[in-house]
């Protein structure tokens, strides 16, 4: 069977979150009204793809909000899937008609339903406002490959990422960028910390370790409340260990991740809107 062709954009859209505005844009080559998205890169992740496609289409900088459902369609009798999240603008630039996009709108929900020309576009909308737009993310991260525990012959704490983890720190350095994180927190541990310096190291950001996110001091109490503290957009890179329950203690999920992969945990006060997974 052929792989579907892979693609991601953005609701992107702002004003009071009860009676938003969305962007809506208009494409010459196929006369269509639709949202900003674009077919994914070579070896690029799907989220970098959709903050790049939105910049490229509208001009406009922007941090994701919650996943909305995917999009799946015949292209040319091929399956292509596209991935989208709600967005808010974080900067604009003046918008530039071109050959891809030619005109931009900033319409109501209800006008922009009118005008889109594809249904699924409805679909978006009504996904949209199904759940609070204005979230904080939390992204918890299980560090990147780093060998075997066996086959090390160190103290654990000091084992480092292998050539795979460092491909997968690398990829999340273009993600973090979609949720701009102001706090990053680590365990203590060599290979957690790696997996975040590609990103810290980008934007010239401190890491900041605690042994509560470790796998020897963890804690069913203490490590918890110490994430749940964090009321900013933050990234917290952790062991298969301890985030399964710390996961737990915040959303009630139950949420395993493999090495490399993060969840995206979206929050309104206490209250966690949704959880999404994701590998790297």
């Amino acid at each position: 069977m052929t792989d579907p062709l892979l693609a991601a954009g953005a609701v992107v859209w702002r004003g009071d979150e009860s009676r938003p505005e969305v962007v809506v844009i208009h494409r010459p080559a196929y006369d269509d009204w639709t949202f900003p998205k674009g077919k994914l890169k070579p070896g690029e992740h799907s989220i970098a793809a959709a903050l790049r496609e939105v910049r490229e289409e509208t001009g406009m900088t922007v941090a994701l909000g919650r996943a909305l459902p995917p999009v799946h369609y015949l292209r040319q009798e091929r399956l292509k899937r596209v991935d989208y999240w709600s967005a808010r603008v974080l900067e604009r630039e003046e918008f530039v008609p071109g050959e891809e996009v030619d005109e931009l709108r900033w319409l109501p929900v209800d006008e922009a339903r009118g005008l889109l020309t594809y249904e699924w576009d409805a679909g978006l909308l009504r996904a949209l406002l199904g759940a609070p737009l204005d979230t904080v993310p939390l992204v918890l991260i299980r560090h990147g490959s780093a060998g075997s525990r066996q086959d090390w012959r160190g103290d654990d704490a000091l084992r480092p990422l292998d050539a795979e983890g460092e491909a997968q720190a690398a990829t999340l350095a273009t993600v973090l960028p979609a949720y701009r994180p102001e706090v990053l927190m680590s365990s203590p541990s060599l290979r957690c910390v790696q997996t975040l310096e590609p990103y810290a190291a980008a934007v010239g950001a401190d890491i900041r370790l605690d042994p509560l996110l470790s796998e020897e001091d963890r804690d069913p109490d203490k490590t918890p409340a110490l994430v749940a503290d964090l009321r900013v957009p933050a990234a917290v890179c952790s062991h298969g260990k301890v985030l399964p329950d710390l996961i737990g203690a915040l959303s009630g999920k139950e949420v395993h991740l493999r090495k490399g992969t993060f969840a995206v945990l979206h929050r309104t006060g206490d209250r966690v809107i949704s959880v999404e997974r994701y590998a790297t």
